[in-house]
């Protein structure tokens, strides 16, 4: 399920949740407003106002660590790729074969990400990557260095591929953890419900009033909006730009 329609249930939850104790507010018997009940509805809202909005800013600070480490990640990586192209340059013409494979591999790499404007519904098979970046590992491998520096060159080249691997194969991970936990979700969706249920509870109804309950239940459902689209950041509106890949690959030219 996509963040915008999980946004738009939360949305739905709060505003109704408002709209019905709007509507609780007329039908009750008048001793259960009393300022009596009025103090201890206000004191249980006050509890769960204050957990749900400590969950939710620390969710918010959560997602965008983890998206801005994200977005680091993939700017090490290519600054890693950028390295070892330069490395294999330095090691001699032998390698234009090598370097012209670890193009492909890195093209494969983007792709499965940030498909190209005519297969945005499908990307290239993962198997597709790794069989790219494995072969080539195994031409770097099957590199003879003649002298002492070309020896020193070609180990550092594959210190390098085996950093970037690791970093590919965490991206890969990464992008495909970012499922919701539903349990969680549904006792703090519960807590915003009750929330704005209080907020209506006590509130005769007008348009000033439900607007500002709407807004209410707009922000909040924009926070979650905010969370769930930070901790994709591989896919949905807020995706991790390609730039730094593609500046990459365009230093690549064998």
């Amino acid at each position: 399920m996509s963040a915008t329609v999980i946004a738009l249930i939360v949305f739905g939850c709060a505003f109704g949740s408002a709209v019905l104790g709007m509507l609780l507010h007329r039908i009750l018997p008048r001793h259960h407003l009393d300022a009596a009940s009025k103090e201890a509805v206000k004191l249980v809202m006050g509890l769960i106002a204050t957990m749900a909005a400590l969950v939710l800013s620390l969710l918010v600070a959560s997602a965008s660590s983890s998206y801005n480490e994200q977005s680091n990640e993939l700017q090490s990586m290519s600054a890693n790729v950028v390295l070892l192209d330069r490395l294999m340059m330095l090691y001699g013409p032998e390698t234009k074969p090598v370097r012209a494979e670890l193009r492909a591999a890195l093209q494969v790499s983007h792709d499965q990400v940030w498909p190209p404007e005519q297969n945005q519904r499908g990307s290239p098979d993962r198997g597709a990557s790794k069989s790219s970046m494995t072969a080539f590992i195994e031409q770097l491998e099957d590199l003879t260095p003649k002298t002492e520096a070309q020896r020193r060159i070609q180990g550092r080249a594959l210190q390098l591929s085996e950093t970037i691997s690791q970093t590919r194969l965490l991206m890969d991970a990464q992008r495909s953890s970012g499922a919701v936990s539903w349990p969680f979700w549904t006792v703090l969706v519960f807590w915003i419900g009750v929330l704005f249920l209080g907020f209506g509870l006590f509130t005769r109804a007008n348009a000033t009033v439900v607007m500002m309950l709407m807004v209410g239940a707009l922000s909040v459902s924009g926070a979650v909006f905010l969370i769930l689209e930070l901790n994709t950041p591989y896919q949905g509106l807020m995706k991790i730009s390609d730039a730094p890949l593609r500046a990459a690959m365009m230093h690549i030219r064998p």
